[in-house]
């Protein structure tokens, strides 16, 4: 199985942002435990990363016929994006939305997810291993 794990805007910027909310880890620490926890399950993971829309999206609908499923956190892009939930339904592969933070315990406008809309799963307050049980959802 060949799995995209794609992270939106501020990903980037773990360990540095709000430390008290994502903890000290930071973006490269993430990558590896994606990709350690992919190869534990004997699967495939690309691990992506953008603070753009656009690019996002782009990322998305090149994810068809070169990936069996995604894992997503939209970060911000998901109380705002419908970009992103079309691609996501263009593509009609199986995926599930993850968040570090439990997005349902903070602010009233982070309970909104458009992404989750074409996702078989949400993945929330985690932390990093968010995104193994994703992966282990989709396998």
């Amino acid at each position: 199985m060949k799995i995209r794990v794609i992270n939106g805007p501020n990903l980037n910027m773990l360990g540095i942002r709000e430390p008290e909310i994502y903890g000290r880890e930071t973006y490269a620490d993430l990558t590896s435990f994606i990709l350690r926890g992919a190869a534990e399950l004997g699967v495939q993971a690309e691990v992506f990363q953008s603070n753009h829309e656009g690019v996002l999206v782009e990322y998305i609908q090149q994810a068809l016929g070169k990936a069996d499923a995604i894992v997503i956190n939209p970060a911000a892009y998901t109380h705002t994006s419908v970009a992103i939930l079309d691609a996501l339904k263009a593509v009609g592969l199986p995926a599930v939305e993850v968040h570090l933070s439990d997005v349902q315990a903070r602010e009233e406008f982070r309970r909104v997810s458009y992404s989750s809309r074409a996702c078989v799963a949400v993945v929330a307050g985690l932390g990093f291993e968010g995104y193994k049980k994703a992966m282990e959802i989709l396998l």
